[in-house]
């Protein structure tokens, strides 16, 4: 599955937020309970903190992706497919894309996880991610370079 990634901009809030509602609502849900206001007004906030990418399938906005580099370590921040582009392989080959970097400059790649969301987590195992942190509502998963 071949993807392209282009910088977010102000013309994708609608979308981004869309996306936001149609993959994270279950997980936000059953942690803590879903309040449309809330969410909107969490998600403006943050809306200019962090570098965010759109995923791009066949012309088509499909996800997005932000990740925090630094030098001794990266963060996966946010990763997102809109779930009529999931089960296509695209979010696993992101994230391999984003290991492989990483682990290129030698660096591990670092996320979080709801614990509500067993699916990523499975997901994230499946790609040589560990859980290394246990929060209330999270899990800190980290996936390091291979031994040298």
């Amino acid at each position: 599955m071949e993807y392209s990634l282009r910088a977010a901009t102000d013309a994708d809030y609608d979308f981004l937020y869309a996306l936001h509602v149609a993959t994270l609502r279950d997980a936000v849900e059953a942690t803590w309970g879903w309040d449309d206001a809330a969410q909107q007004a969490m998600f403006r906030d943050r809306w200019g903190s962090g570098q965010r990418e759109i995923v791009v399938l066949d012309g088509e906005d499909a996800g997005v992706v932000a990740v925090d580099r630094g030098d001794s370590g990266v963060f996966l921040n946010l990763t997102a497919i809109h779930p009529r582009h999931q089960r296509r392989g695209v979010g696993t080959r992101i994230i391999r894309d984003l290991i492989d970097d990483t682990h290129d400059r030698g660096l591990p790649l670092t996320l979080r996880v709801l614990k509500a969301n067993p699916a990523a987590r499975r997901l994230y195992h499946r790609l040589g991610f560990s859980v290394t942190e246990e929060l209330p509502e999270r899990y800190v998963m980290t996936c390091a370079p291979p031994q040298q």
